[in-house]
């Protein structure tokens, strides 16, 4: 009875409250009443001014930890400065000495010859010496040469060997090695020789590069 007695007691207090002045409202309705317009300004609080205050923060955190990830890639870049450098040296090194290995324009016919006497000198017969079509990559030219000698497996074997070791890179391609009817070898393969770019062909591939980039565009 006491229960029910104070429900009456709490709902009797909600009565006849249109046109009262709230500070005026029995205590129940006037706590409910600051509850609400705490709750109120609370989730306005969130909603038009924490919310992005939080979000903010985030960022930061964020921003902090690519900052300090970037710091730590630079400090072991630091630590192994000296390896670098030596690194990069070794690599200057390594790419001058290709660049040695690969002839000049002018040059290409000395090491045609080169490969021509190369098969002469062990006694091969050239059956086709056909230089191809020259074929031009990004930073050096390619020239495939069509080659069929006949001689002795021993002979056309030192003869692979003398082309290994030219002072230029030449590599032997599509080798196809069969015997004839009088005993003798007959080898079939495409020589590739390279050579860098003169500066009006390096010129060339810039100019060919820049059309295609303004063609994306």
């Amino acid at each position: 009875m006491k229960n029910l007695t104070s429900f009456s007691d709490i709902g009797a207090q909600f009565r006849n409250l249109n046109g009262r002045h709230p500070g005026q409202w029995p205590l129940v309705p006037r706590a409910l009443c600051g509850v609400g317009v705490l709750a109120a300004v609370l989730f306005l609080g969130w909603f038009l001014y924490w919310s992005g205050q939080l979000e903010e923060l985030d960022a930061g955190h964020q921003k902090e930890q690519q900052l300090r990830d970037a710091y730590k890639i630079k400090i072991q870049q630091a630590v192994n400065l000296d390896a670098l450098r030596k690194q990069k040296e070794q690599v200057s090194e390594y790419v001058s000495t290709l660049e040695k290995q690969l002839p000049s324009k002018a040059e290409m016919d000395a090491l045609l010859s080169d490969i021509n006497q190369a098969g002469l000198g062990r006694g091969l017969q050239f059956e086709l010496f056909k230089p191809g079509q020259v074929v031009v990559k990004d930073y050096y030219a390619e020239l495939p040469i069509d080659i069929k000698i006949t001689g002795s497996y021993h002979d056309i074997g030192a003869f692979t060997g003398d082309i290994a070791n030219l002072p230029r890179i030449v590599t032997l391609n599509n080798l196809d090695l069969s015997a004839t009817k009088d005993g003798t070898m007959t080898l079939e393969a495409i020589a590739k020789t390279f050579r860098y770019l003169d500066k009006e062909e390096v010129a060339a591939q810039r100019k060919a590069e820049a059309a295609k980039k303004g063609a994306k565009k």
